[in-house]
């Protein structure tokens, strides 16, 4: 043990998967830990054993669970208006999320990738690129390997996911290369605003100096805008066909381009990826060449990725329909980049709308024969859809894969792309995404049909 936390009397808020690792790093490296849970202890135990020497206070939070605490790590599933969040911050002590504990025990160079959406695809890309150099790389963070599990492993390199609930309490952060996707309205119900949000991803970039780098979206206004206030070099990449000294795609190859418009990268991914995937790819290869990734080895690790599951996957054909699984999709931005491109669709939408306004997704009436309204969200969605197409409200997955198959027919793309969380109805995205692949699995062979939807489109073009 090297005790860098020795001496710290440490409060961990929630006891979910980030709270468990940050609890287990914080008392192997010396600090006396306590979990403050709302759960029940019974409804802890089964997630597992509890790290060795940890206390754990579970039934609800309580002021006095901060009692002769020198720090408070709060969880990422912790809004940040909980009241033991402000009983810490009235005390005058620390707050961090798990992410800054990683931090502060990482010995080895990172990047750190942000944005509404992308995150995942481009920090595997990115990891893939630098194990493609020969280093021993690994995505961590918000990706589902917490950084400090990962900041503890025998690691040369890291590829960091950072959500925006993360950044919020990451005083520390430092990477070689940050990243910033993209900036759409998203978790407004964590932040409080968009403003909030804002600045929380923003975080990403703020203690880099002359010697780190920063890779924004040129197409994205509002993520661009935020880029520029880096305090670094940025580079940047494109939406589409890159300039000198950028990176993008075109048509299908990923490319970049030095400032004399030299190609330093020019790869095919696979042809199953859809249009997103290009635009991450974009990101990851511009952020790993400022890294200090060979052109070849980024080359190498675009061609041979695959996109990863619940983001645009084929899950069955059923006759002529194809259901889509894009589960991933947990905003209305999102949403939209899974339409861009498609016709003839049936989306699947809604759930937990996390105080996004889900009007945007009117921009993506044209791609759409009808919508299936789910969970909390679907008022919303019948108001935003009413005079476009066609909207259905289903109270379960199995019956709205029916509703959405039969609206599909004779051929047609049923896409489950729902621009909302899915707590409302669902564990997690994962699970949602099983739901949607299980049921449209059943229809295999069936014939079932119901009355077909009027075509709303004809009476208001």
């Amino acid at each position: 043990m090297s005790g860098r936390f020795a001496g710290e009397r440490a409060v961990v808020v929630g006891f979910g998967s980030s709270g468990r690792a940050a609890a287990s790093a914080l008392a192997r490296e010396g600090a006396i830990v306590r979990v403050t849970e709302s759960r029940p202890l019974e409804a802890i135990a089964s997630d597992g054993p509890h790290p060795e020497g940890v206390e754990i206070m579970a039934g609800g939070h309580e002021p006095g669970h901060l009692e002769g605490a020198t720090l408070v790590v709060v969880s990422p599933g912790v809004p940040e208006r909980t009241p033991v969040i402000g009983w810490a911050l009235d005390r005058g002590l620390p707050v961090w999320s798990e992410l800054e504990v990683g931090v502060r025990l990482c010995t080895v160079p990172y990047a750190a990738i942000t944005g509404t959406n992308g995150k995942t695809t481009t920090t595997e890309l990115v990891a893939a690129a630098m194990r493609a150099s020969g280093l021993d790389a690994r995505a961590c963070g918000n990706v589902g390997h917490p950084l400090s599990t990962a900041a503890l492993e025998p690691h040369d390199a890291l590829a960091i996911e950072c959500s925006s609930f993360q950044l919020r309490f990451t005083p520390s952060l430092q990477p070689r290369v940050s990243v910033l996707l993209n900036l759409a309205p998203d978790h407004l119900d964590w932040h409080g605003s968009l403003d909030g949000y804002r600045d929380a991803k923003a975080r990403v970039f703020r203690n880099q100096t002359a010697d780190d780098v920063h890779v924004g979206n040129l197409d994205d206004e509002a993520a661009a805008a935020v880029s520029r206030g880096a305090p670094c070099e940025v580079r940047w990449f494109r939406e589409g066909s890159p300039s000198d000294g950028e990176a993008g795609f075109e048509g299908r190859r990923v490319v970049v381009r030095d400032p004399d418009g030299r190609t330093l990268v020019d790869a095919e991914p696979s042809a199953k990826v859809a249009r997103p995937f290009l635009i991450d790819a974009a990101a990851a290869a511009a952020a790993s060449l400022a890294f200090g990734i060979p052109p070849e080895a980024v080359r190498a690790a675009l061609e041979g990725a695959e996109a990863g599951p619940h983001r645009g996957t084929i899950v069955v054909t059923v006759g002529a329909v194809r259901f889509v699984d894009d589960s991933k999709a947990t905003n209305p931005h999102a949403t939209l980049a899974a339409l861009d491109g498609r016709s003839d669709v049936v989306l699947i939408a809604g759930g937990l709308a996390k105080g996004v306004d889900l009007t945007p997704l009117a921009k993506g009436a044209r791609s759409l024969r009808a919508v299936i309204a789910i969970g909390e969200a679907a008022p919303a969605l019948e108001e935003v859809f009413r005079l476009l197409v066609p909207v259905r409200r289903a109270s379960t997955m199995d019956e709205a894969v029916a509703m959405a198959f039969d609206a599909a027919q004779p051929a047609g793309t049923v896409l489950l792309a729902p621009a909302c969380a899915s707590q409302d109805m669902f564990r997690d995205y994962r699970e949602r995404a099983d739901r949607f692949t299980d049921a449209a699995l059943a229809l295999s062979g069936t014939g079932a049909h119901q009355a077909p939807l009027p075509d709303v489109r004809k009476s208001h073009a």
